[in-house]
């Protein structure tokens, strides 16, 4: 993977579900490049939640390799852990310049058969919860006149197929989708408002399923072939609408591969 420098040095990064998978990846790219990077999630330790990996970890190994961690347990659905997190991150380290959105609780399920609690869960960690770690994050990007606030999304807010044509179109993920698509249309929202005062507003999903924990959980990943993405494409991508001037990349809805053709960074080998 051949991934455009940046001097990320000074900044300081919140990326929320940062124990494996996607938020993790990102996490470290961000360190690598010098940034001061603030892990949360509920997971503490490796092993002691429903998939391997944890902050703690996750910090450990971004340390060992000469980066700057802190670990912060945060359950994302309760607004005053989320109103801590900003807060402990501002207290530690007197700033906060870029934000990431990542966490997700994920269920698929008919809308018939879908229950309104697991409704409720998934729109509070995956809609409400950015939004309202966006809204406190903002004024300080605001007195430190630049930002970068990113969103992953996913491949599921576009429109299916009807009738179904593939095997994503059949996947009964309409809630997941919707969370998504919301959380793309906040994004683009929120870049026009914030254009402004220099803050960069982004989304970004992945082109095609990423090995994590919690796509192979769920069966997306088994027998595919090349329906699947280099863990290497998204932090990749993830870093370019991280660092640069604000306004030269912002209110995008990006895919990680299209977005890394467009800007001439050679996409990781499938």
């Amino acid at each position: 993977m051949s991934v455009t420098p940046a001097d990320l040095t000074g900044r300081v990064a919140v990326v929320t579900g940062a124990s494996r998978g996607i938020g993790r990846s990102i996490a470290k790219i961000l360190a690598e490049h010098g940034a001061t990077v603030v892990l949360a999630a509920r997971t503490k330790d490796s092993g002691s939640g429903a998939f391997e990996g944890g902050i703690d970890d996750a910090a450990a190994e971004i340390q060992e390799s000469g980066g700057r961690a802190l670990a912060l347990v945060t359950d994302l659905t309760d607004a005053a852990g989320r109103e801590r997190l900003v807060a402990t991150t501002v207290a530690e380290f007197g700033r906060l310049d870029i934000l990431v959105n990542n966490a997700a609780v994920t269920f698929f399920g008919a809308i018939d058969e879908m229950p309104l609690k697991r409704y409720d869960l998934m729109f509070e960690v995956q809609v409400k919860a950015p939004y309202h770690l966006m809204r406190l994050a903002i004024p300080h990007m605001k007195e430190q006149r630049q930002g970068w606030i990113l969103n992953i999304s996913s491949l599921a807010s576009e429109h299916p197929s009807v009738p179904p044509r593939t095997w994503t179109d059949e996947l009964p993920g309409t809630v997941y989708g919707m969370c998504k698509a919301a959380l793309e249309r906040a994004s683009t929202g929120a870049a026009a408002e914030l254009y402004r005062h220099n803050i960069a507003v982004n989304s970004l999903a992945p082109n095609q399923v990423v090995p994590t924990p919690g796509t192979v959980f769920h069966g997306l990943v088994d027998d595919r072939g090349d329906d699947v993405e280099d863990p290497g494409v998204m932090p990749a991508a993830a870093l370019l609408l991280c660092s640069g001037p604000p306004r030269a990349l912002t209110g995008r809805t990006a895919r990680s591969a299209d977005l890394l053709a467009e800007l001439g960074v050679l996409p990781a080998s499938r």
